[in-house]
């Protein structure tokens, strides 16, 4: 038990939609890349409290294949503070054990963040307290799409590896357990639509950037107290 929570189980996956950092911004009069700056600090105590907590899988959506339709100079910015905080988020996740992968396309990355997060992958693959992943140019539509063409095409195969395959995952991971989202929205946003099949959600009105580590342990206590029946009669 810390600070009232559980540890959780070695198998628990917890993803969370990174909502707000504009309205963040633009509520404090500050550029949009004002807001993404101030998530890095969010993130970074997010993972930090995710290690303690013995989550297994954190699966952050960074940036959706969507969020290309945003202003070029926001885009370009985003990509900006992604190409130079990865070495620091890979070297501070050697320190403490966590493996940092990214999942989604890769082919539409400025070469400065594909470079940079190939190296992050390699420094980080032996990390075993927490696996984090990130999705950058992610869309689950698009994965499940492509997915079941590559399976329809061969005429057989393994449909988990092929959306595997479609996203960039490297390894399997648990499905998702628990979705958190910032920023008050209420929908999913094409994020991880198959693995969230049964997945409990957890709406806050915080902005991302004000998210800390007692807001994941808050929803990390709301968590623990719903019944997952998975389709099934409860027992008792």
């Amino acid at each position: 038990m810390i600070n009232g929570i559980s540890t959780m189980a070695d198998s628990l996956h917890v993803a969370i939609i990174m909502d707000g950092n504009g309205r963040w911004a633009n509520e404090r009069n500050l550029p949009r890349s004002a807001g993404h700056h101030a998530g890095i600090r969010s993130l970074r105590e997010t993972v930090e409290v995710a290690v303690q907590r013995q989550i297994h899988t954190l699966t952050l959506y960074a940036f959706s294949s969507d969020n290309w339709q945003r202003p070029h100079s926001e885009v370009q910015a985003l990509m900006r503070i992604l190409a130079a905080q990865l070495p620091a988020q890979a070297a501070h996740c050697v320190r403490q054990n966590i493996r940092l992968s990214v999942i989604g396309r890769r082919d539409r990355l400025p070469a400065p963040v594909l470079q940079a997060l190939i190296r992050a992958e390699a420094r980080t693959i032996h990390g075993s307290a927490l696996h984090l992943r990130l999705a950058l140019d992610y869309s689950a539509r698009d994965s499940l799409t492509r997915a079941a063409e590559h399976v329809g095409s061969n005429g057989n195969g393994d449909f988990m590896h092929a959306l595997m395959r479609a996203y960039n995952a490297d390894c399997p991971v648990p499905d998702v357990d628990l979705l958190i989202r910032t920023g008050g929205e209420q929908r999913l946003s094409d994020f991880l639509l198959w693995e969230c099949a049964y997945a409990e959600l957890y709406f806050t009105a915080e902005y991302w950037p004000d998210f800390n580590g007692m807001k994941l342990d808050e929803a990390l206590a709301a968590f623990q107290k719903r019944q997952r029946r998975y389709g099934a009669v409860p027992v008792g």
